[in-house]
C-alpha cells in the first residue's frame, strides 16, 4: 500500500552484550515510501546499527521494527526486494564481476543481461576481470551496481560512495534520482554533505544512538549560512543588515556570511554601486555539527 512506510521504527533499542555499549537509545524512525532519505551522524552514532538491523543481520534487544510493511525477522521474501550496499564491499575474490553480477539477479527473480552490461559499460567497470584483483573504487563500484540493478521498491546504502572518486559520486547521484523518479525508496547513510543536498528530500539527524533530528532538506538549507562577497566601485561600507554575521569590510569588498534570505541585505546594498556579487552556497555541515557537538538535542 502507498500510505504504508518504507521503513518504520517504534522504541527501537540495541545494546551489544551485558553492560555494554548502548547502540540505539529507543530509536523513532519513519521513512515514507518513494521518498529519498538521508540518515547522518558520526562514526558510532548508531546509523550502521540501524542498518543491520533493517537487514536482520542483527536483532534488537527491544522495540519494533517494519520494513514495507512486514518485521524483517520473519520475511525471507524481503531480501528480494532490497538491495544493499555497504560502505566496504566485499565479495569472493576468485569470481568475476559478471559471475557475480549474474549469480545475484539470478536470485533475486532474474535481471536481464542487457541491464547487467549497460551498467558495466555507463561505470567502465570491465565484468571479466576477477573481484580480487579490482582497485577498491572498482569493487565499490560493483557494489552499487549490484545495489541498483533489480530495481528494488528499497535501497539501503550504507555510506556508499566510500573509495568512489568524484565523478563516479556524481553518477552515483544520477543512480538515486533516477530510482526516484521510478518511486524507489533510498535509505541512505552519508558523510558527503554534496551528494545529500543533491539527492535527499529529508535527512535524520543521530547522535550518541538518538534521533535529534528530523528535516527537509530544503529547510536546512534556508537556515545554513551562505557566504557572501560583495565588490564595490569604491570602498566598501560596513553593514549592518537582518540575517548577516561575520562582516569584514577588505577595501572595496565586503565579506559576510548570511542566514535566511537576502532580502535585507539586497535592500541595504541598494544604495550603492555594485560591481560583483558572489554567493556560495549553503554548507550544511556546519549546520549539522551544532547537533553533534551538544550533549543536549
Amino acid at each position: 500500500m502507498a500510505d504504508t512506510p518504507a521503513i518504520q521504527t517504534e522504541a527501537l533499542v540495541k545494546r551489544y552484550g551485558r553492560g555494554g555499549t548502548t547502540a540505539l537509545k529507543g530509536l523513532d524512525l519513519t521513512v515514507s515510501a518513494g521518498e529519498v532519505f538521508g540518515y547522518l551522524g558520526p562514526n558510532g552514532a548508531g546509523k550502521s546499527t540501524t542498518v543491520r538491523i533493517l537487514l536482520d543481520l542483527i536483532r534488537p534487544t527491544s522495540g519494533s521494527v517494519r520494513v514495507l510493511g512486514v518485521d524483517p525477522r520473519s520475511a525471507h521474501e524481503l531480501r528480494a526486494k532490497i538491495g544493499y550496499l555497504a560502505g566496504d564491499f566485499v565479495a569472493n575474490g576468485r569470481q568475476t564481476g559478471r559471475e557475480l553480477l549474474t549469480y545475484l539477479g539470478d536470485l533475486r527473480g532474474g535481471v536481464p543481461a542487457q541491464r547487467i552490461e549497460q551498467l558495466a559499460s555507463a561505470w567502465d567497470l570491465d565484468l571479466n576481470k576477477r573481484i580480487g584483483s579490482l582497485s577498491k573504487g572498482n569493487r565499490q563500484k560493483l557494489g552499487v551496481l549490484q545495489a541498483f540493478m533489480h530495481r528494488p521498491p528499497l535501497l539501503i546504502l550504507d555510506e556508499p560512495t566510500s573509495g568512489l572518486d568524484p565523478f563516479l559520486q556524481q553518477q552515483f547521484v544520477s543512480l538515486v534520482r533516477e530510482a526516484a523518479d521510478n518511486g524507489q525508496t533510498v535509505f541512505m547513510s552519508s558523510h558527503v554533505m554534496s551528494e545529500v543536498q543533491q539527492t535527499c528530500d529529508r535527512v535524520g539527524i543521530i547522535r550518541s544512538g538518538s534521533l535529534v533530528a528530523v528535516e527537509h532538506i530544503d529547510d536546512l538549507r534556508k537556515r545554513a549560512l551562505r557566504k557572501i562577497e560583495v565588490h564595490f566601485d569604491s570602498d566598501a561600507p560596513t553593514l549592518n543588515a537582518a540575517g548577516t554575521s561575520d562582516v569584514v569590510v577588505d577595501g572595496k569588498m565586503l565579506r559576510c556570511k548570511l542566514s535566511g534570505d537576502a532580502d535585507a541585505l539586497v535592500k541595504a546594498l541598494a544604495r550603492y554601486h555594485v560591481v560583483d556579487l558572489i554567493s556560495e552556497e549553503p554548507e550544511l555541515e556546519e549546520l549539522f555539527f551544532t547537533y553533534y557537538q551538544h550533549e543536549e538535542a
